[in-house]
């Protein structure tokens, strides 16, 4: 049986910066990293996009199909949107640069694909990272099975108006050493400005189109 969650101190005001050694040994956190680009822009200024990525212990290993995941999902999944959203408002600098987000999990060897799902897609991860983020939109999303040496494509909208094609981009992450067998890596990214030089337009400006423009097209 696994022991119950213990965290000390509000969470919701204490930045996890400064530490978080309660919340490892709660969540069987083996690793945080972050990764940090700059993208300059003639226009824009200095774009910057970022990733973080907590690596814990799959805590449903041994479970069948029919286990009930939502026990750990609620006392784990909060704690890694702390950890990841602390890490992102650092490396963007704060709340109001944040104007896309993204988020992803890759399950390792020994887990299902829903282990991954369970820490990603409720709103114990996902509702906590828009608000922390302060989004509106649902967040895009990359999961699936992973070994050690993967490069994980993140990808991001914006996070107020889903449908804004500047703001679709991605991330490539590399994973050297997660998710091991029995891990599960769970990661968000943000960036404070658009693809560097967008211009396909956007649903506001798209004019109706349908099959129908099959019938006039001479090849």
């Amino acid at each position: 049986m696994n022991p119950p969650l213990i965290v000390s101190s509000d969470l919701s005001t204490r930045s996890t910066l400064a530490g978080y050694s309660d919340i490892a040994a709660a969540t069987g956190l083996r690793k945080l990293s972050s990764t940090v680009e700059e993208v300059p822009h003639e226009n824009l200024g200095t774009i910057t996009r970022a990733t973080a990525m907590a690596v814990i212990a799959n805590p449903w290993l041994g479970t069948g199909p029919d286990h009930d995941l939502s026990e750990r999902t609620e006392a784990i999944a909060p704690l890694l949107a702390k950890l990841i959203s602390d890490r992102l408002l650092e490396a963007l600098g704060g709340v109001e640069k944040v104007e896309a987000f993204g988020k992803a999990a890759l399950v390792g060897s020994d887990g299902e694909l829903e282990h991954a799902g369970a820490l990603i897609h409720t709103p114990y991860f996902g509702n906590l990272l828009r608000e922390a983020l302060g989004g509106t939109s649902i967040i895009c999303f990359a999961d699936g099975r992973g070994v050690p040496g993967e490069t994980l494509r993140v990808p991001m909208w914006h996070k107020n108006a889903a449908a804004t094609r500047t703001h679709y981009q991605t991330m490539d992450l590399f994973l050297p050493d997660a998710p091991h067998a029995g891990e599960i890596a769970v990661i968000a990214a943000a960036s404070s400005g658009p693809r560097p030089h967008a211009r396909i337009g956007d649903r506001t400006t798209d004019r109706p189109v349908t099959s129908e423009i099959l019938k006039g097209i001479q090849l």
